[in-house]
């Protein structure tokens, strides 16, 4: 479905308005939605009707074109297309940041010229808008909100989370972000995980496998096939029988460190 440009028409003479108008018409994607004669009817127009783009005159009673422009709010601001008989204003249009500078009587070409332009320039602003949602949402399934576009292009996506992130879950009926400084530890019950924390167990529907391949393996090694451990939480190893180990965590708690995965000793040094 094709994007619909809300537009404001902005001149004091209203042959000049009509004429734009009856133009503008032949662009299926144009939506007129309001039309100003002075600078303070369009400041006013500009806050209601929120327009995409404007087509503003230079030289209008009152404010003209660049007063006008600077009295609206930055977040406001409209794409803007300025017409007028005069092109010595060319240069000022342009460092006012104008897409275009049409010149009165308006050549067909140069307007649909204008509107091509129009339209790149909004698909650029769609693009960054979606690229800022896309950020927030990876930011907040990482537990890095400050997730930046170069880390994310970098692969961020796959980036594996330690004690300084958080991590997402689902835990019942509610959401909740854990830190991964506050985890002990993490052990499998089936097809649920326990994650043990400072302060309470969250229970997670996913799979060893799953949960593993989120973490940094050398902050929360394997140590058992159903545990994982803080390796910053663990404060001595006790032998075991058969080359078995257990690993004391700084709250007291004892995991045992299976003879499968003593190639992790080093991570917990």
């Amino acid at each position: 479905m094709s994007r619909t440009i809300r537009t404001l028409i902005v001149d004091d003479e209203p042959l000049a308005r009509r004429g734009l108008e009856l133009r503008l018409a032949e662009q299926p994607d144009i939506q007129i939605v309001a039309q100003c004669g002075d600078g303070a009817s369009a400041m006013k127009a500009v806050s209601e009707f929120a327009p995409d783009l404007m087509f503003l005159d230079v030289q209008m009673p009152g404010l003209d074109g660049f007063a006008t422009l600077r009295a609206i709010p930055a977040p406001q601001l409209p794409l803007t297309v300025f017409c007028t008989a005069y092109d010595h204003y060319a240069i000022r249009a342009f460092e006012a940041s104008a897409v275009d500078y049409l010149l009165k009587p308006v050549d067909d070409s140069r307007l649909h010229q204008a509107l091509f332009r129009v339209r790149e320039e909004l698909d650029k602003r769609d693009s960054g808008k979606h690229c800022e949602q896309l950020l927030r949402l990876l930011g907040d399934l990482s537990g890095k909100p400050s997730l930046t576009l170069e880390e994310a292009l970098q692969g961020a996506g796959e980036r594996k989370l330690g004690p300084g992130d958080r991590l997402s879950i689902r835990d019942g009926q509610r959401t909740v972000r854990v830190d991964l400084a506050t985890v002990r530890w993490v052990d499998a019950a089936g097809d649920y995980m326990c994650i043990h924390t400072d302060g309470e167990t969250f229970v997670l529907r996913a799979t060893m496998r799953d949960l593993e391949s989120r973490l940094d393996p050398r902050s929360f090694p394997r140590v058992h096939r159903s545990t994982l451990v803080n390796a910053k939480r663990v404060v001595s190893l006790r032998p075991h029988l058969n080359g078995e180990q257990f690993l004391a965590l700084d709250c007291g708690h004892e995991i045992k460190l299976s003879r499968s995965y003593r190639d992790r000793l080093e991570l917990l040094k």
